[in-house]
């Protein structure tokens, strides 16, 4: 086992991987930008270093800045958390080179999932579905259009280097396919530095479905269940829940299986997420995998009793899988809302301040991920989540009256300060999502249903 992990990250996902250090005895190291010298994990952590400006790009985006802070505090492993550097290959080899262990899979396998067409084609090879589009990034506007007739409209153009809902454009007919593919290649230069595209069929009506993974270096692999995040607005998921509600009978379980036969056809050790699509008449095909911890990996944490993270740490100090697929059961339903830093009434603008009033929920089976704390100044520099609140109950409907109750306990007050909580308040009171019958299209069509009166805030 490790003896000082450095936590190469910010926010609630930092405080989260320093508590399982903790527990693990392990030493903590937090870095941090100027911005956030008085974030929760620094007053947590046994060390913290500065290790840039509050730009990301100088700070948190740096390579040379995270592995210098890990060489200078003798920390032996550096867990990247989500977002950020999380799928950077370029750190993980950078940690090898210094002898220093990546907590997550091999660099190789990021850079291969990094690129959405070179996964699709892993995929496909591997035996798994995928949505009819392109195997490879497309070149001219010409053969991308020959593409999309063939596959049939609508369409989506995907950033070959994208993620986290960004460097994609939804295309309905030909007419609009040449402008959209030039702006989706452009946005993707801007964006990732990798202009490549490839398009893929759209479906308008689908349920966004994920598989929990968890493999170690000794060929062995489990899902975790799925979770279901159909709940999104522009492609940002704001509502997730584990298991995922009204599905076939069987489709978990072979979408799990699928999942681990993809994650092992590749290579890959650690956590990781397998995200499908399912369709209306209960097929399923695979979108990408994201090689890192996910934001909502707490409700598999809850539905499984075991700790994600702790289990990343000791796969990656060399540990085999302690249980087998046998192992894994799944109980109750859990539901997790992420509650943002923004105005619902302003088109979602992020709402950042200080916090003059902060007070988490309680009670039985409520769990609160966050950095927040009464006097915490919000940055307007980074991502606006606050918190995520998780609950836990025997059954769905006990779930989402358990979510309501603590929705409704959850204070946040500031000048300036506005978050989501009335806003999803509303979403898991609306009657598709209480009978399961919501898609990734359901917060677009609720906002559109009032558009002047999206939540309040709180």
């Amino acid at each position: 086992m490790f003896s000082t992990v450095l936590i190469a990250n910010r926010g609630e996902i930092a405080l989260r991987v320093a508590r399982t250090c903790k527990e693990l005895d392990l030493r903590v190291v937090a870095v941090h930008s100027t911005e956030d010298r008085d974030s929760a994990v620094v007053r947590f952590a046994d060390e913290a270093v500065q290790i840039g400006p509050a730009a990301a790009r100088h700070s948190y985006l740096s390579v040379p800045a995270i592995v210098e802070a890990a060489l200078r505090t003798g920390a032996d492993a550096v867990h990247p958390g989500y977002g950020f550097l999380s799928e950077d290959p370029v750190l993980a080899e950078e940690c090898a080179a210094n002898g220093i262990v990546f907590i997550g899979p091999p660099p190789g396998v990021i850079e291969r999932f990094g690129d959405k067409t070179a996964a699709r084609a892993l995929m496909h090879e591997a035996g798994l579905p995928l949505l009819p589009g392109s195997l490879h990034a497309l070149g001219t506007a010409d053969e991308a259009l020959a593409v999309a007739d063939s596959i049939g409209y609508p369409v989506i153009i995907k950033a070959a280097a994208g993620g986290g809902g960004r460097g994609l454009r939804v295309v309905p007919e030909p007419a609009a396919f040449a402008r959209a593919y030039q702006e989706t290649r452009a946005q993707a230069q801007t964006l990732f530095g990798d202009g490549r595209v490839y398009v893929e069929r759209y479906l308008g009506s689908a349920r966004h479905v994920e598989i929990q993974i968890l493999c170690d270096a000794y060929g062995n692999g489990v899902h975790l269940g799925e979770r279901d995040c159909s709940v999104q607005r522009r492609h940002q998921k704001l509502v997730e829940e584990a298991p995922a509600p009204a599905l076939p009978d069987g489709l978990a379980e072979r979408m799990g299986e699928s999942a681990v036969r993809g994650a092992l056809a590749a290579g890959y050790v650690g956590a990781g997420t397998f995200e499908f699509l399912v369709a209306p008449d209960g097929s399923f095909s695979f979108m990408e995998v994201n090689c890192r911890i996910q934001v909502e990996h707490p409700v598999t944490e809850m539905v499984t009793g075991i700790d994600l993270v702790r289990e990343q740490i000791r796969v990656a100090a060399g540990a085999r899988l302690a249980f087998t697929q046998d192992d894994v059961a799944v109980r109750g339903v859990a539901i997790e809302c992420r509650l943002n830093a923004e105005d619902p009434r302003r088109d979602f603008a992020p709402a950042p301040g200080v916090l003059t009033r902060f007070e988490p929920p309680g009670g039985p089976f409520v769990r609160v991920d966050t950095h927040g704390y009464p006097g915490y100044r919000v940055p307007a520099v980074y991502d606006s989540l606050l918190a995520k609140l998780i609950v836990w109950a025997p059954d769905r409907p006990a779930a989402i009256a358990r979510m309501q109750r603590a929705l409704d306990e959850f204070h946040i007050t500031g000048p300036g300060v506005h978050t989501t909580a009335a806003f999803l308040r509303e979403v898991i009171d609306h009657p598709l999502f209480r009978h399961a019958k919501h898609d990734t299209a359901f917060v677009a069509q609720f906002l559109a249903a009032d558009p002047h009166d999206p939540g309040g805030s709180v």
